[in-house]
């Protein structure tokens, strides 16, 4: 799957059961405190960054905030990265266009879906597109407990019908999943094809350009307050820059196998988040529902791993 720095690049900004069969071959399993600090402090800065985005969205709205991030990440990125332009492939650049286009779109659906329902909800549905990839990939029979148990944290968040959460914030939060395990896929692509985050760069670049259109719609005038901008930048840094420098970092000491574990948290980090900057309490069930699905998330990621090491 090309260079092991090209791959990490492009996967450590989602959690992946699915990158953690692709990459479950890596060497070492000692667990240094170290590099699982950077990944919880990544989460920890993805998940606070949307409860900033949310605070923001009364200001831009939801797409006017999937604007700013995209365009200052971009921005930042093409910077740092400073991506060469000339010497790809048609098939490349259909490659990162495909990427840009899914980011833009998991983007726009998830923020849709934090500005009508709870963070915590919103992650916690989002995550089923990842878990749901893992199953179909891996075709074990066990892998059905897992969605099973997935299914009835899903439920139990429903309270036996989405009308409780916001139905339309739900459908867009599992919109979310489907672009995030379309995102799996196409990130994998990118790490093959493209040298350390350049592909992340230019992808990131494309969605930018993408979202575009709906931010200025939605917010026009909006987008260019001063004081708009510094927390878009915020962000920027918080939901995409800082976290995928942190991932990738811990990626280099630490086994593929427990990065994804620990990304399977996402969910309980996005409700504390939620709890702490935008006061959303949860219920007992709320919080039973999350627990069931990040238990699925765990063990779909050690199925996988424990096959790929047989």
């Amino acid at each position: 799957m090309g260079s092991a720095s090209a791959e990490q690049a492009a996967a450590s900004a989602v959690a992946l059961p699915e990158a953690a069969g692709a990459l479950a071959g890596e060497r070492g399993r000692g667990l240094a405190l170290g590099p699982v600090a950077l990944v919880v402090a990544g989460g920890l800065s993805v998940q606070f960054g949307a409860a900033v985005a949310v605070l923001l969205m009364p200001r831009a709205g939801a797409l006017g905030v999937v604007t700013l991030r995209l365009v200052l990440a971009a921005i930042v990125l093409m910077l740092v990265c400073r991506p060469r332009l000339r010497g790809h492939s048609r098939a490349d650049w259909g490659t990162v266009v495909a990427f840009g286009t899914v980011m833009a779109a998991m983007n726009m659906l998830f923020y849709q879906a934090a500005d009508r329902i709870p963070l915590g909800a919103a992650v916690t549905l989002e995550v089923l597109g990842p878990l749901a990839l893992s199953v179909v990939v891996s075709r074990r029979l066990i892998n059905l407990l897992w969605a099973g148990l997935a299914l009835a944290g899903v439920v139990l968040l429903s309270g036996g019908g989405f009308d409780r959460l916001d139905p339309v914030g739900a459908a867009f939060a599992l919109g979310a999943g489907a672009m995030w395990a379309a995102y799996i896929v196409f990130s994998a692509r990118t790490g093959r094809r493209f040298p350390q985050a350049d592909g992340l760069a230019l992808a990131m670049a494309v969605g930018a350009v993408l979202s575009l259109p709906f931010g200025i719609v939605e917010a026009g005038s909006k987008l260019f307050v001063p004081s708009t901008i510094g927390l878009g930048l915020a962000v920027a840094l918080m939901s995409s820059v800082l976290p995928y420098t942190l991932e990738l970092l811990a990626l280099r000491r630490l086994p593929a196998s427990t990065f994804a574990v620990l990304m399977s948290l996402e969910p309980a980090i996005a409700a504390t988040a939620g709890f702490l900057v935008l006061h959303q309490a949860l219920s007992a069930a709320d919080a039973l529902a999350i627990a069931l699905v990040i238990a699925a998330s765990i063990g779909a990621v050690r199925t996988q791993v424990g096959r790929a090491a047989r």
